[in-house]
């Protein structure tokens, strides 16, 4: 007799391939037949197949049903309840989708040249140039046929080439790449999915049986109504592709694309493996005409850094093929057949992106430090080993937090001693004497193993997880442990153990430590024996008994993210209570303050972990609390070490001082507004705002390259805006002084740091005025707040530039120092 039980889907996007295949594993392990239905559409399917589970469109908020027949129904039941309660909701994630929801004014520095546009939706920022390419799609009828021969043998030899070829790549990969190709794999190894092609191989072509498939899998992701399950039909088309030309190599597709030359690259779709393909150095942009923000060829494009756009269609672009086109997807434009003057715009515009990338680059490898010399490690965690080479690159000066639990994740047994080495090896000959700390297994809770086969739990996240499980799971404890100490004589590594809250938790591990130490000695191995140990600070009770962890162990790494939802026992998961959960909380700044300075009067190192590290508003107070080590995503180091150099590590420290004296959180969020406030502003005149020689070619791009540059120097958050607010001005009344000379002016609320901006001009250009033509620019972009300020400049500049001395002197400045002295002296700045 079937039994049933029912549930609502709280998945932020619904069933889709990565919560089904958790979902899968779980069914997979009862014999009984399991079935979802969908009880707002109807939709049902067997649970113990990936693709049938996301054709059944369960969304967010869908009530579904679980049926169970066989003989272990009530074993099933009891196991999927727990499961649907406690761990599928933490198996999925919002997207980051990058929804193109704000309205972009396009710069009038561009459309006063009249240029062709044609607007798309914006996927992945960035701007470039290059020949706009049409993509060859693969017709897949091409391979519709009767004949017959041997078909199950074909199949077979396809599909384990395709799977091979796929875990290989799967290997080298890391971040989104691996995540989409292990996608891929999982679709590729459905049992929906071969076991319907193999149904009908008796009748059919291995080729018309793919295609039956394809269709019919399409068929029904298409009526989703959410676009990323409609957005995996170009999964399920990728994969089958390469089965396709996998069964039938003499079948001639053109599926060879080859870039020659800087290409943007429009496709009506372009599967993951195919823009995988593509020469990355040349391709500098992608229109894709139907991909929406959560399509895994996007993901990769956003990981890639090549501007992306959709919704344009390959009919708008005909007359632009194989002819230069530049791609702005920062404003969501392509431009075709540009004239001089739009070309002009376009070429500053992608010198101003690429200043913007090399100042970034540049800060990201010098020290991190204060403003007065206070150094503090920035350092990246990371998931994989091949992460490490790319963080470094980024300006991470360590790795402070290698998760290996993800080495032990999304397969069917743990990796053995040896594949542990290699990545752990990996991460630290990437890392050339750096700091590497690697993290034991935080397996359990939100984070569970099929095959450990782990209790289910009403509370995982405060139950049988990390450090609690190594005792029932020892071999596999040392296992890691030998794997480490084995790997760290290839560099500068350290242990950390997460989840401790007791003395005697971590005594346990170091014997654990000594006795694997034995074993290697023993065995002979090389192995480093004075390898540093440390724990993650995340349970509260660590804090109060912080004196004596220093006498166990030589460093701490605060999980911020932990140690603030169990210290203000908030789920910081659970939508009720998620509100509550910030990590300004003043018994939040106290514990870190208790923690750092114990820590410090032992000797002992400290460290921060979790995101709040990559905070900029919250950085001055983790400056002055102390931390020895902040570490965070990879992306976000450049910034920080920016922000960090802003900041004074003694003002810091009194900020800190007074947070933790705040009643409320509200009281330390004012205290960090008002800090921001008061922190003393650039100087108006500064030499970074001088551009001596300039090279223009018109007025538009004067105005575009002054604007810009303060945004390169960080005295404006959007050059677009305060841009638009110069032309308001300009539009009405010429700013052409006569005699060369051009005062462009405004007072915005789009300028942080008020601003006079100077260009001494090679060669003169059309102010399109009654004046003439101009060589010499002062621009005035003052803040709003300082409207009296702003006339009292304007006048006294005007007044002064009726003289030719005054003029004769500007021109004759010698540099940008010379010239910014005079205009301080002249206008009494």
């Amino acid at each position: 007799m079937k039994k049933q039980i029912q549930f609502r889907c709280v998945l932020p996007n619904g069933i889709h391939a990565r919560p089904a295949s958790h979902l899968e594993k779980v069914c997979g392990q009862f014999q009984c037949q399991v079935s979802l239905t969908n009880l707002r559409n109807g939709n049902t399917a067997d649970a113990k197949s990936v693709l049938a589970l996301v054709s059944t469109d369960t969304l967010l908020n869908d009530d579904f049903t679980l049926s169970f027949d066989g003989e272990d129904s009530l074993q099933a039941i009891t196991k999927l309840t727990n499961y649907i309660n406690d761990e599928f909701p933490h198996c999925d994630e919002a997207l980051d989708t990058s929804v193109d929801d704000e309205s972009i004014t396009l710069p009038k520095s561009l459309l006063r040249h009249q240029p062709t546009l044609l607007q798309g939706k914006r996927l992945a920022p960035g701007i470039g140039k290059g020949l706009l390419i049409n993509y060859r799609d693969i017709d897949l009828s091409t391979f519709i046929t009767d004949i017959q021969h041997d078909e199950v043998t074909r199949f077979e030899q396809a599909h384990f080439q395709v799977c091979a070829s796929l875990e290989q790549t799967a290997n080298r990969a890391n971040g989104h790449e691996k995540e989409i190709i292990s996608a891929h794999l999982s679709i590729i190894n459905d049992r929906t999915f071969v076991d319907g092609i193999k149904a009908n191989l008796t009748s059919n072509s291995t080729a018309n049986a793919i295609l039956a498939m394809v269709e019919q899998i399409s068929t029904q992701l298409s009526q989703s109504s959410s676009a990323y399950l409609r957005e995996r039909i170009l999964d399920i088309r990728d994969v089958s592709t390469q089965l396709l030309t996998a069964a039938y190599p003499s079948i001639d597709v053109n599926t060879d694309f080859t870039l020659t030359e800087p290409s943007i690259v429009i496709a009506n779709d372009l599967t993951p493996s195919q823009f995988l393909g593509l020469d990355k150095a040349l391709l500098q942009g992608l229109v894709l005409t139907h991909a929406g923000s959560t399509s895994h060829t996007v993901i990769l494009a956003r990981a890639f850094n090549i501007p992306t756009l959709s919704g344009i269609e390959a009919k708008q672009c005909v007359n632009a093929i194989n002819s230069e086109t530049y791609i702005d997807a920062n404003l969501g434009v392509i431009a075709t057949q540009p004239n001089e003057g739009v070309y002009h715009y376009f070429n500053r515009a992608i010198t101003l992106n690429q200043q913007l990338i090399e100042k970034q680059h540049a800060f990201a490898h010098q020290q991190a430090q204060t403003a007065d010399g206070k150094t503090i490690e920035i350092a990246a965690n990371i998931a994989c080993s091949i992460e490490a080479p790319a963080a470094f690159e980024k300006g991470a000066e360590g790795i402070g937090l290698f998760r290996t639990e993800m080495l032990f994740m999304d397969r069917s047994e743990a990796p053995d001693e040896n594949e542990q080495l290699g990545y752990y090896r990996e991460a630290l000959e990437a890392a050339i004497d750096k700091p590497v700390i690697i993290r034991t297994m935080d397996i359990g809770g939100d984070k569970p193993i099929s095959y450990l086969k782990l209790p289910q739990e009403n509370n995982p996240f405060l139950g049988y997880r990390a450090v609690r499980i190594y005792p029932e799971f020892l071999s596999l404890f040392h296992t890691q442990l030998r794997a480490i100490l084995r790997a760290a004589v290839h560099g500068n590594a350290k242990i950390m153990i997460p989840m401790i809250q007791s003395i005697e938790e971590i005594r346990w591990v170091k014997r654990q430590l000594e006795i694997v130490k034995e074993q290697l000695t023993q065995e002979k191995m090389t192995f480093n024996a004075d390898i540093p140990l440390g724990i993650m600070v995340e349970i509260p009770s660590v804090a109060f008994i912080i004196d004596q962890f220093c006498k166990e162990v030589d460093f701490f790494s605060i999980g911020s993210n932990d140690m603030t939802q169990y210290l203000l026992a908030v789920d910081r998961d659970n939508g009720s209570v998620a509100k509550l959960y910030n990590s300004l909380a003043p018994a939040f700044l106290r514990l870190l303050n208790q923690v750092v300075k114990t820590a410090h009067q032992y000797g002992r190192w400290v460290g921060l972990c979790g995101e709040l590290g990559a905070d900029a508003k919250v950085l001055p107070l983790l400056i002055g609390a102390g931390l020895d080590e902040i570490s965070m995503s990879a992306p976000k180091i450049a910034a920080t070490k920016a922000t960090l150099n802003r900041h004074n590590n003694e003002d810091c420290k009194a900020l800190f001082e007074q947070a933790c004296q705040c009643p409320t959180i509200a009281d330390v969020q004012t205290l960090l507004d008002s800090a921001t406030a008061n922190k003393e502003s650039k100087p108006l005149l500064a030499t970074e705002c001088v551009m001596k020689p300039a090279d223009f070619a018109n007025k538009e791009e004067a105005i575009q390259a002054m604007v810009g540059n303060l945004g390169l120097v960080g005295r404006t958050d959007d050059a677009y805006k305060l841009e638009e607010d110069v032309w308001a001005r300009e539009e009405v009344f010429s700013t052409g002084l006569g005699h060369g000379f051009a005062i462009p002016h405004t007072k915005s609320e789009n300028i942080r740091h008020s601003s006079i901006s100077i260009a001494h001009l090679n060669k003169p250009i059309d102010w399109q005025s009654d004046s003439g033509d101009v060589d010499f620019i002062i621009m005035l972009t003052l803040n709003k707040t300082q409207g009296d300020q702003h006339m009292r400049i304007f006048s006294s500049l005007a007044r002064k530039l009726i003289h030719q001395s005054f003029r004769d002197q500007l021109r004759a400045s010698k540099d940008d120092a010379e010239i910014i002295a005079m205009l301080e002296n002249e206008l009494a700045i």
